[in-house]
């Protein structure tokens, strides 16, 4: 037989599609013929694909080849097509049984000595392929722990060519080699152990670090905007001169935050494995992903870019976890208002000249900035030489539509020296905080059981004036400060949100409204009727 086909599968943002490796065999000049739309690093697959068959110990057919791609309108690129071709032309060759290709699909890319390397994206083509039908799958040894988080699918990894002719043809497994021949590794032949593929990220995964809640010193406001925005996902801003402890509080929110869905880890673990961010030995994201991207990201670093397709930016990595931005008015203004349609939609669109992309970016945000260029304006010990229209200026960059959809907004001033120098012990742990964020969530998903939504700031403004109402003349200030021109309906509902939030921490069955008075203040800084309930520290 001189025609064979296996599967394979495109990655489209991060999304997989479906692709049919189809190999043709006829009289005439040897050739190998590639088409189907593929891009450079796909056509070079001609010479690593013979180059591998040969060095496996399998003649390679000297007849007039043609490999076809199918569909041929989505773009193919990249290295992970190669063993399903090695497979489609063996197969045509008759060295392998067309019956037993044409039914699996194959991911992974292919050395010149044999060895089958790993690829990105495993876990999003697989999933691809199982919503697809597909229940085998072959991939690199490497991939297979990736591969097999996906369910009712069987995962055959491989180390090297001869190996997966050898299972295809039942043929006796060969010897190998165990890897340690003094090369590179094989995730990093592959370029997984490089860079995250998206510059300017640190803490892509949330890594172990040793910060807990408790290394804080005062910030009792702070500590409880923390809370609120880790209860019920609302996003948070923090202005104050530098050493205030921003940085600090935010690195400590992703710790407040529950664990992930089995949902939400596929999820943030696709678009992770895309970008080439998955550290060795943890195919899963288990934990909330934090992304703190250095102020001078470009846009195509922080919502997604690059040549060709569209890559994964800082919003995408940060899925269903936390986005934190420092000294947020550094960054450029457009780059800071393309945050605003994921931070409503939950995804973002990234337009190129090759397609259009969708990647998932719902994403908890923080911001912190200083007050002016100095960073002493207002400070106790003054300072400040900035020139007030540079003070205005430089507030700016933070542009109104984008601080709308930000729902707590609270200035962190400097602990004192007596808050420093505590040796008490009374501030509490990560650990406490995040039992009481776990009980304020199980409310909400309660109280939401039979809606689309789990959290209070997903929740539709209308739905919760509705169905879900304050106590009655609780929202009489906010209302006032909307007839007023203070607060937008945006921002009314945005303040509705906070108010079911606070209320859930405090075990309220409805907003009162001293919560309202609470979320008012953290929206717009002013203290409203009866002092904030802080949480005991």
């Amino acid at each position: 037989m001189a025609f064979a086909r296996t599967c394979a599968v495109a990655l489209v943002g991060v999304e997989g599609v479906l692709v049919e490796v189809q190999a043709d065999l006829e009289p005439g000049v040897a050739a190998f013929t590639l088409v189907g739309l593929p891009d450079k690093s796909l056509t070079e697959s001609r010479d690593r694909v013979r180059a591998a068959v040969v060095n496996s110990g399998v003649p390679w057919p000297q007849k007039k080849l043609t490999v076809g791609l199918s569909p041929a309108s989505v773009p193919k690129g990249g290295s992970g097509f190669d063993i399903a071709v090695a497979c489609a032309v063996l197969a045509a060759a008759e060295r392998l049984d067309p019956r037993q290709t044409a039914e699996v699909v194959m991911i992974g890319e292919l050395g010149l000595d044999g060895r089958v390397l790993p690829v990105r994206g495993v876990l999003p083509a697989v999933l691809a392929a199982a919503d697809a039908g597909y229940r085998q799958v072959v991939v690199a040894e490497q991939n297979a722990a990736e591969a097999a988080l996906v369910p009712d699918v069987s995962v055959l990894g491989v180390r090297s060519l001869r190996r997966l002719i050898a299972v295809l043809a039942d043929e006796p497994a060969p010897e190998e080699p165990d890897g340690t021949d003094g090369g590179l590794p094989g995730a990093a032949r592959a370029g997984l152990t490089g860079p995250p593929a998206a510059p300017g990220l640190t803490g892509l995964l949330g890594e172990e670090r040793p910060v807990d809640l408790a290394d804080v010193a005062g910030q009792h406001s702070a500590r409880h905007a923390l809370e609120i925005s880790a209860a019920g996902r609302h996003h948070l801003y923090f202005k104050g001169p530098p050493g205030a402890g921003k940085t600090m509080l935010a690195e400590r929110l992703p710790g407040l935050l529950p664990p992930l869905s089995r949902k939400e880890s596929l999820e943030a673990t696709a678009v992770h494995s895309v970008a080439g961010a998955l550290p060795g030995g943890q195919p899963l994201v288990a934990r909330p992903p934090y992304c703190a991207p250095h102020h001078s990201a470009t846009m195509a670093a922080l919502v997604g870019g690059g040549s060709g397709l569209p890559r994964p930016g800082a919003v995408s990595l940060a899925h269903n976890g936390v986005l934190f931005l420092d000294e947020a008015a550094e960054c450029g203004a457009q780059v800071l208002d393309a945050l605003r349609q994921p931070l409503e939609s939950g995804h973002v669109l990234v337009a190129r000249a090759a397609g259009m992309m969708r990647m998932p970016a719902r994403f908890l945000l923080a911001l912190a900035a200083n007050p002016c260029p100095c960073g002493r304006h207002g400070s106790v010990g003054g300072g400040c030489e900035c020139r007030p229209s540079a003070v205005r200026r430089y507030r700016a960059r933070l542009s109104g539509p984008l601080l709308d959809r930000v729902d707590l907004r609270v200035t962190v001033a400097p602990p004192a020296r007596s808050e420093l120098a505590a040796v008490d012990g009374r501030a509490e742990s990560t650990r406490v905080v995040a039992a009481r964020v776990r009980e304020a969530r199980e409310r909400a998903a309660v109280r939401y059981a039979e809606t689309p939504w789990e959290t209070n700031s997903e929740v539709p403004g209308h739905e919760l004036r509705t169905r879900h109402p304050a106590v009655p003349g609780a929202l009489a200030d906010a209302e006032e400060d909307l007839e007023r021109g203070l607060l937008t309906a945006r921002g009314l509902d945005r303040v509705l949100r906070v108010a079911w939030t606070v209320a859930d921490l405090a075990g309220h069955p409805r907003p009162t409204r001293d919560d309202v008075h609470a979320a008012l203040e953290l929206r717009t800084g002013i203290r409203r009727g009866s002092p904030t309930a802080e949480v005991p520290v």
